[in-house]
């Protein structure tokens, strides 16, 4: 079962199995660590509707909620 890092509840820990992006924000999220196989963890999510903390590896990260919805994960 899928679903997208913006879906994900804070604290349970999933994999990254695509990220459906246009070119140069694949290369960005690819960059920040964001990439297929990798464990990823919401820490905190923004009210109304802000970016999310994300723990990727020992890295953490804020991310836009426009880009996280972009992240397809499955559960680990």
């Amino acid at each position: 079962m899928t679903t997208r890092l913006t879906a994900l509840k804070p604290g349970l820990p999933a994999a990254i199995t695509a990220i459906h992006a246009a070119e140069a924000l694949h290369y960005r999220l690819n960059a920040l660590g964001l990439r297929v196989g990798r464990q990823v963890q919401v820490l905190r999510q923004a009210a109304f509707q802000g970016p999310l903390h994300v723990r990727v590896g020992n890295t953490d990260i804020i991310i836009r909620r426009s880009d996280a919805a972009c992240i397809e994960l499955r559960a680990a």
